[in-house]
């Protein structure tokens, strides 16, 4: 980092597909929901919390979505709390959209110093029930989640981490899930996960190879349901409200496996909604 910039932070996947009136939400629910009663730490899920937080501590933070509108509010919030942030589109799904994004981020706002990779996807939620099977998924969702949870992350890795080597210093973060972890069977109303498997192995591959030159690789596993708009609303979450992570306190443990925790490749958050503190 040159000491005439602030360091750069991008967030992949800035907004959440829970949000206000996220893809995911207007799924559940069926409509847009009303945000204004919310903290705007929890309105754009762990992707919000996380930009805000590094802006916070002093980052330009660099949002990227597939449209542009959908980060306007949270631009906006950013730099009413007295941050710096810009909007950059980039649709994970398309390799000269991820080129022409972070040659852009580059010119007018430098390498990234910090690159948090939160893409997710919503592609299998809509099967019903008698279409649980892997039989009936089709090759179209597959392609998708392979897109987001596999080759994504290798076609940005490709772009962030030479100059990351070259500097001798980095942070390369991925939020997942549990289905890194363990494959299972997919349910109603689930995305089609166990591609994250290759996002974890991934993770692991680049600490092995860029561990030596001063970049730290992690995998970070959040395991439940994060608070945001569209999640909350949930009955699950209304029954179960101990279960529902805060985005906030999970910005926050990002925030320190970047300037703290550098030794390991994969985390586990436990987190509980009036957790003050990250546990690994």
């Amino acid at each position: 980092m040159s000491s005439a910039r602030k360091p750069v932070a991008v967030v992949v996947g800035a907004t959440s597909k829970w949000q206000a009136d996220g893809p995911n939400t207007r799924l559940a629910h069926g409509k847009a929901l009303d945000d204004s009663h919310l903290p705007v730490g929890i309105r754009w899920g762990v992707g919000g919390a996380i930009a805000q937080k590094f802006a916070r501590e002093g980052c330009l933070v660099v949002l990227t979505t597939r449209k542009a509108a959908n980060a306007s509010g949270l631009q906006k919030a950013i730099i009413e709390q007295g941050g710096d942030a810009m909007t950059v589109e980039l649709d994970l799904v398309s390799r000269e959209s991820i080129s022409a994004a972070f040659a852009t981020i580059r010119k007018q706002a430098g390498d990234p110093d910090v690159l948090i990779y939160n893409a997710g996807y919503l592609e299998g939620r809509d099967l019903p029930p008698e279409k649980e099977l892997l039989e009936h998924v089709p090759l179209d969702i597959f392609e998708t989640a392979q897109h987001i949870a596999s080759r994504g992350p290798f076609l940005v890795a490709q772009e962030v981490l030479p100059a990351m080597r070259r500097r001798g210093a980095g942070t390369f973060l991925i939020s997942n899930n549990a289905s890194s972890l363990r494959g299972k069977k997919r349910m109603t109303g689930q995305s089609l996960y166990y591609p994250r498997v290759m996002m974890r192995t991934l993770a692991q591959v680049l600490t092995e190879e860029y561990s030596e030159h001063g970049v730290h690789v992690a995998n970070v596993v959040i395991d439940d349901l994060i608070n945001s708009p569209g999640t909350r609303a949930l009955p699950r979450a209304q029954q179960h409200p101990e279960v529902v992570m805060n985005p906030e306190r999970i910005a926050d443990a990002f925030y320190y496996l970047h300037t703290q925790d550098r030794s390991c490749w994969t985390h586990e958050l436990q987190l509980t909604p009036f957790a003050t503190k990250p546990s690994f």
